[in-house]
Formats: structure tokens, sequence, C-alpha cells
């Protein structure tokens, strides 16, 4: 029986040594032979004895595969169960967000219904519902349904000469009418002529994208905290503040609401790739709608690469810390680079893409890493004297890169951009027109304490401060450890409590504050931050890892941190959810309740006289707003056009402004022939504009680049030898009366003809 212990405890050792002395027991426990059965007595004697050894380990081996068949099925059982509870949370998880991104589009069509009354208004009515110049885009839209063919109308649009008086410009290039073609194309081919008006089809065509905007929202707080609870809660932030996350109630057609949403699907597909925990599957659906989407948003604005840039900024920041992949960087890289390309080729070799940030970042990093090959190696010291070396080549090639391509190919708007930041910054001052009005337009100027108000009564302010603070806190950390040469953690578990150690929430901290950053310096960019404020806030409060990572922090030894975490994670965004549903759920409600009244009757009787009374190939002046709608009523040429990134035009609308300073009838007169001008209309509400900013008015503009500006004792006077031309023209007296005659007028508008022939009366 010793031999049989030894042999036993010898069987506990390892999984060869216990198949190997398996076998031993079946081959002695085979009937023995003549020979054996004639032998001695102690022979018989232990063959008997091991006989009974092998029954015995012949038994431990069927209870060890008995057992093993057991384990197997119930892992089977368990890995079914959770296999089915993941498809039903993702299925309600997906069945929520549609349903999400549904009722915010019929929200939206409700409201915007309500408040211009636009199922009961006449056509030109409905068209002058589209404010800021918008209504150019629409213009773009409608004639491109009204072409014999769909090739006819894009050839009109590339080669359009009956927009801006004395040019053939191509419209597809300058104010990026991709949107436009796809919508027009789409409503030819689906023959939803015969059952949907055009304007109809337009408008649901940019609700249903702010429903994909808001459905991405949702998603990527989903994926980032595991919950699609933080999917509900980010759109309910972004739906009440809605006054800061999106513009479709200042203008349906502008360019952002067609972009944003794409660029919202393109930061979840961001999201998703740079987790560690992704199947191969998932990951390269994440690549290719990161593809996707990356190359519509740069195709449908003209802005768009400046918005990429901001984000490659943040990936770059992620690769010099050593948080990413290599591999995942050049994959996002490719992207760029392709999706660069092929936007440069649709729009027609766009010379703004070539010197964009954007490829300079690109080209700078390549060339970094070239040269940096062992960056990311080394002790401590070494490697953040790498890292300071590492940004200094990638800033100076990518400098370099751009300069050399400004140099070498003609870039209209890189002088005037540099002048505008110049001023902005207080690095310099002007007098010039141009870069003052755009200073002085609300997108470019200091966003006011109303929004950080509105922020803090919605109470995503101060948990977006919590969730960003922890955030940042750990991902510092993360760097720290990366840098000093250890590494992060390959398994990920609610016990570690590192959310700083997840590419993508580092990546979203990077995002959130560049942008942040920015929304500071623009009112504007408030757009593009206060979404990912709601989402990113959302995450935060709903994620277990937040709440495990501060109670780590605290060694917090009373309560369990992981049950503590999962009940925060689901009590604190309940109360939230509850406290915002009683506050605010009544105030929008009341909104589609509201009946407003936006009818602008000084407007529609111009536009209406227009149409009637002036002929058709007629050129108007005035100021752009009001030309994007003289457009699009009466599609009759204009001298310039609400596009503020084009600087020939802005020069064009500084020459048109004239008609607000103090010059003569004779310098307006040259000014305005000059543009080929038929008629100018001078609104009452710029010429005697009364504002507390008095240094912004259009007037004050002019006549500081006039020099008409006289201080004393700290004082602002206006002084010429002329006085302001809207005031003098009105008088109806010589010289005036010489070169302009007035056909229209009511409280708001004084259109007057331009005098073809100068009549000299006294």
């Amino acid at each position: 029986m010793t031999e049989l212990r030894c042999r036993k405890s010898e069987t506990l050792e390892g999984d060869n040594e216990e198949e190997e002395k398996q076998k031993e027991p079946e081959l002695e426990t085979k009937p023995p032979d003549v020979e054996e059965v004639s032998g001695s007595s102690a022979a018989a004697a232990d063959g008997s004895q091991q006989k009974d050894e092998g029954e015995v380990k012949g038994g431990q081996h069927e209870q060890e595969e008995s057992s093993r068949a057991q384990s197997c099925v119930k892992a089977k059982g368990l890995s079914a169960s959770v296999f089915l509870q993941r498809l039903v949370r993702v299925f309600f998880g997906c069945l929520a967000s549609v349903a999400c991104g549904m009722l915010y589009a019929v929200y939206l069509s409700t409201y915007h219904d309500r408040k211009f009354w636009f199922s009961t208004r006449q056509e030109l009515e409905r068209e002058i519902t589209f404010q800021g110049g918008s209504g150019v885009y629409y213009y773009y839209y409608k004639r491109l349904i009204a072409a014999p063919s769909f090739e006819r109308g894009f050839y009109e649009l590339v080669v359009d000469n009956r927009t801006v008086s004395g040019q053939t410009i191509n419209a597809v290039e300058r104010l990026s009418l991709y949107p436009e073609l796809i919508t027009s194309f789409i409503y030819r081919v689906t023959g939803s002529q015969d059952f949907v008006e055009p304007i109809y089809f337009y408008i649901g065509a940019v609700l249903g994208l702010q429903a994909v905007y808001v459905t991405a929202l949702f998603v990527c707080s989903w994926v980032m905290s595991g919950t699609w609870v933080a999917g509900m809660l980010a759109v309910a932030w972004y739906v009440i503040n809605r006054a800061d996350t999106t513009k479709v109630d200042h203008g349906l057609p502008l360019r952002d609401n067609w972009a944003l949403p794409y660029f919202s699907w393109q930061v979840t597909a961001l999201t998703g790739f740079l987790r560690n925990k992704i199947g191969s599957s998932t990951e390269m659906f994440c690549y290719l709608t990161m593809s996707a989407t990356t190359f519509t948003f740069l195709l449908v604005w003209e802005h768009s690469h400046y918005v990429l840039f901001i984000q490659g900024f943040c990936l770059f920041l992620l690769d010099s810390f050593d948080l990413v992949p290599p591999r995942k960087i050049a994959d996002i890289h490719k992207v760029y680079l392709s999706s660069l390309f092929l936007a440069y080729m649709f729009q027609f070799q766009n010379t703004a893409l070539l010197s964009s940030p954007l490829l300079s970042l690109l080209i700078g990093s390549v060339l970094a890493r070239y040269f940096q090959q062992r960056m990311k190696v080394g002790p401590l010291v070494a490697r953040v004297m790498k890292l300071f070396l590492h940004f200094y080549l990638v800033f100076t090639s990518g400098i370099t890169y751009s300069y050399l391509v400004k140099k070498l190919i003609a870039v209209n708007e890189s002088d005037f951009i540099l002048k505008f930041l110049e001023v902005k910054f207080g690095l310099n001052t002007t007098t010039d027109f141009v870069p003052n009005f755009l200073l002085c337009q609300e997108s470019f100027q200091t966003p006011g304490q109303d929004l950080f108000l509105r922020l803090m009564q919605a109470s995503v302010l101060p948990f977006y401060f919590l969730v960003l603070t922890v955030c940042l806190l750990s991902a510092l950390q993360a760097v720290y450890r990366r840098l000093s040469g250890q590494p992060l953690c390959k398994t990920y578990s609610l016990e570690n409590g590192g959310i700083g150690e997840h590419p993508e929430v580092v990546y979203h901290v990077f995002h959130t504050m560049l942008f942040g950053g920015l929304a500071l310096l623009f009112d504007g960019m408030k757009y593009l931050w206060t979404p990912y404020v709601c989402m990113f806030t959302a995450f935060g409060v709903c994620s277990p890892d937040l709440w495990m990572t501060v109670f780590k922090w605290l060694k917090l030894k009373s309560i369990h941190p992981v049950v503590l975490s999962l009940i925060l994670s689901t009590a604190v965004p309940t109360i939230i959810g509850f406290s915002l549903w009683r506050e605010f759920s009544p105030r929008v409600l009341a909104e589609l309740s509201e009946l407003q009244e936006f009818y602008d009757a000084d407007t529609v009787e111009l536009m209406s006289w227009i149409k009637s009374q002036a002929p058709v190939a007629a050129v108007f002046a005035g100021s752009p707003q009001l030309l994007g709608a003289v457009k699009l009523c009466s599609g009759s040429a204009v001298t310039s056009l609400p596009l503020y990134s084009d600087i020939k035009l802005l020069k064009r609308t500084e020459d048109t402004y004239q008609v607000y300073a103090m010059r003569s009838a004779e310098d307006i007169y040259k000014l305005l022939t000059a543009q080929k001008t038929n008629y100018v209309i001078i609104e009452e509400s710029i010429c005697n504009e009364l504002t507390l900013n008095k240094g912004c008015r259009i007037k004050d503009l002019l006549d500081i680049s006039n020099g008409h500006i006289v201080y004393d004792k700290g004082e602002i006077y206006s002084f010429s030898k002329y006085g302001r031309f809207c005031h003098e023209i009105k008088m109806n007296y010589s010289p005036y009366t010489n070169y302009f005659t007035r056909v229209f007028w009511n409280r708001s508008y004084h259109v007057y003809k331009v005098n073809s022939v100068i009549s000299f009366q006294y």
C-alpha cells in the first residue's frame, strides 16, 4: 500500500505526469498469462496488489472525467446565459437610442412648426424663415430640383454666373453644397416629388440628422460607461441645453447642422476603436465607420479640418504618452490621410486642405517618429527629454511644411486668418474693416456668464467638473507610470479602479479640455463643446470605474468599495434623472404648447415687390444676411453672400456697407457701379442701430476703417465733411437724387435704384 500511496501522491504534481501514470494501471490490469499463473505465491500476491491499484486509479480517472464533463456543461450553460443577457441588454439599449433620436426629431419638427406657423404659411413666407443668411443654401437645393436633370443642375452650380454679380463661381466648392446635391439626388431618385414638397423633404433631412446626432451621443456614452442609462442622461442634458448645443433654431440649412452629426458618429467610432477590450470584427466595424464619417465630415463643412486638427492633437498626445498601441495610431493616420485626399479631389483640388493644420500635424508626426524610433524607451528623465524633443520636431516640421505650401500655392485665407487671430488675442491692432467685423460677430466673441449659469441650472456643470477632475488625475497617474517604464494593467476589472488607464477615457479628457478652452475664447465653439460635456458627464456619473477610482484613492474599508461603486453608479444618475424630469419637463412641453408668432411683414413686402416689380436680371446690394433672403426668394443676382470664410466676398461686403458710412454720393455711386449694382437696399436697423457696444456697430467699424474717428478725452466721436449716407439720401436732395432714385420703402427698408445715366438736378 505504500507503493500505491506514493504513486497517488505523484499524480498531483502535474498534468503530464498524471496522464502517464493513468496509463500504467491500464497496462497492469490486463489478465496475466500462463507463466504468471504458475509462478510463486509472492508473484501472485504482487499481481493482485497491482490489480487493486489499477482499479483504484481507474475509478479516480472516471470521477475526474465525469467532474470535467459536468464543469464543461456548467460553463457552456453559464456562457449561454451571459450571452443571452448581453444580447438583451444590447437590444434594449439600441431600442432606447433609436427611440431617443426619433423623439428628438419629432420634438424639433413640432417646435419648428409652432414657432414659424410653418404649415399654414405660403411658400414665400416659409422661405423667409431661413434666418441668418442660411437661405442661400436652400436656394441652390431648390435650383437643383427645378433643373431639367440632376447633371444639368450640377453643371450650373459648378459654373455659376447667376449668383454673384460680375463673377463666375464654383458654388459647390465655395459654399460646400454637397448636402444639397445629395439631398436633391435622393429626392429625385426616390420619386418623393409625388407626395412630399421639396421644402419639407429638405427640413426632414436636416432634422433626421439631428436625430442621428443624438443617437451617436447616446451610443458613445453607453460604450464608455457600459450602461445605456448614461445614454438616456446624456440625451436629457442635450435637449435641456438645446440653446447651447445646436444651431437648429438659428438656421436649419447652416453647414454645422449638416456636419456635426457625422462628427459625432466619428467620435463614437473612434471611442470604440481605442478600447483595449475589443474584438477584431468590432474593431474593423469601428474603423470602417470612422473612415466613412471622417470623409463625409470633411466634405460637407469647410471648417471641418480645423476640428479634426484638434482631435488629431488629442491622439498625438495619447501616442506620445504611450497610452495607445502604435498600430492603432497608424491606422487612424491612414484614415486622416485618405479622407483628406478624397476630400481634396471631391472639392475640386481645394488648396486649403493642402495647407491645413491637420495635414501639417500628420507630416510632422511621421517625420519625428522616423528620427526618434527609440523615443519610448529609457528611464523617466530621458523619456521626458525625448518627449520635449518630439514635440519640438513635430511642430517645427509641421510649421515648416505649412509655410512652404503657402509659398508655393496661393492660399488666400492664410494671411487673413493670421491677422484675425493676432487681433483676437491682443497681439496686434488694426483699423481694417474685415478683421474687426468678424470679431464683432457673436460666434467669435467671448461667451458671457449666461452660458455657465444655464449649465449650472441644468446640474451638468458641477458633475462635469467632478468627472473631469477624477479622470484627469487618474490619467496623469497612468501617464507617469508609462513614462516610468511600468506597463499598464493588462486585465481590466472593477477592483483595479484605474479609469485613467482606459485610452478612450483619456482621449475624451483631452477632447473636452481643448474644446472647452476654445469655447472660453469663441462663443461659437460651445456648439462643439457642450454636447460632449453632456455625454462625458453622463458617462462619468454612470460609470462604476469612476466611483471605484475615487474609493481606491480614499482607501475605503468600512464598506466594500465595489458594492458601493455599483450602488452609486445606479443611484446618482437615477436621482439626477428624476430631478431633471421634475424641473425641466414642464418647460420642454411648454415650448411645444406655446404658439409663437414669427412674421416679418416688412421683409415679406420687400420680397414681394422684388419678385413682381424688379427686372429678372437686376443686381441687388445690401447686407449679406438680407441678400441671402433676396437670392432665395427672387433668384436675382447679388453683390455678396453671407459667407465669412471667403476674403473676396468679405471685401465686396465692405464696399456694400459703405452706404452706412460718412461718404459722398459720388464715392458710393462708384463703389456700387463697380459691382454692377442696379438696386441698393438700406436697412433702418443698421442705419439707426442703437447698442451698448458701440464699437461693434457697422457704422462705427466703417468710421474706424475710413479714418473718420476723433478721440477727445477718452470719448470717441465720428467726424467727416460728409454726412452719413443712409441719413442724407432720405432727405431727397441733390447730389443724392442725381445718382439714386427711391423706388420702394417701408418701415424697415428703403430701396434705391442706381441711375445708369446721371441727371444733374439742383
